[in-house]
């Protein structure tokens, strides 16, 4: 059971299993779009046996079935002020696209059956939140790719396996995007209270040392990499670390 995250330009990523949870402030027709769509691809799994593929295998084949998705940006902005776990399955952007087909991935294995969206939000809420828990506020979202995948990892949910495939550390770069841009969300321009929240977060992000796997050294750890594993796709810099991700 492997989903990883690579950098790299690669960081790989391992993920695991969870338990489910959910959390829901705002109303079920803003939180959830889709629903003929997740009744589909719940009858799809359950007609393929999903449930009985390693967690790897089993996100690939969410991820392959969501191919043809439209390609929307901001899905996740549904509110002025509220955050609240959600799912658009009728678009999706690199990260909501990996985000919903780990999370259906796992919630294939937290339940045997009767699958609701609830559940789905459930596992959603788990991998986008710090600590696994939405508390209402934008900044407890994971909203870089490298906070994600620490938060994640911390937690047990995934491996970041970018350091022991050879990583070098990314030097020399710095993180403002979201509290230089911040009229750019449609909460931080709501709440402009939250900006500092969000360059202190963004100051933790950089105090860490981040690892990439350089582009010439990617085909020699090809061989390495598994069905499921997330790949981020690191930039050249200076300003952030990452900028795009897929499986």
């Amino acid at each position: 059971m492997r989903p990883l995250v690579l950098f790299a330009p690669v960081v790989l990523l391992l993920c695991c299993t969870v338990s489910s949870h959910a959390a829901v402030y705002l109303p079920f027709q803003t939180v959830f779009k889709g629903e003929p769509e997740f009744e589909s691809l719940v009858q799809k799994a359950e007609r393929e046996n999903w449930r009985s593929l390693p967690l790897g295998e089993r996100t690939v084949a969410v991820g392959l079935a969501l191919l043809g998705t439209p390609y929307e940006s901001y899905t996740l902005e549904i509110d002025n002020r509220i955050e609240s776990p959600s799912v658009n399955l009728r678009g999706v952007d690199c990260w909501t696209y990996f985000e919903i087909a780990l999370g259906f991935a796992r919630m294939l294995e937290v339940k045997s059956g009767n699958y609701t969206p609830q559940d789905l939000l459930a596992t959603i809420e788990i991998d986008r939140y710090r600590g696994g828990r939405c508390n209402g506020v934008y900044t407890s979202r994971l909203h870089y790719l490298e906070d994600w995948i620490y938060d994640n990892e911390r937690r047990g949910l995934v491996v970041n396996l970018t350091r022991s495939l050879g990583g070098v550390p990314m030097r020399g770069r710095y993180l403002n995007e979201m509290s230089k841009y911040w009229y750019d969300s449609r909460y931080l321009r709501n709440n402009r209270e939250l900006v500092p929240d969000m360059r202190e977060i963004e100051n933790r992000i950089v105090s860490r040392t981040i690892y990439h796997i350089p582009k010439s050294r990617v085909p020699a750890i090809e061989s390495k990499i598994q069905s499921g594993d997330v790949i981020c796709i690191s930039g050249n810099g200076p300003e952030g670390f990452t900028e795009h991700v897929g499986l």
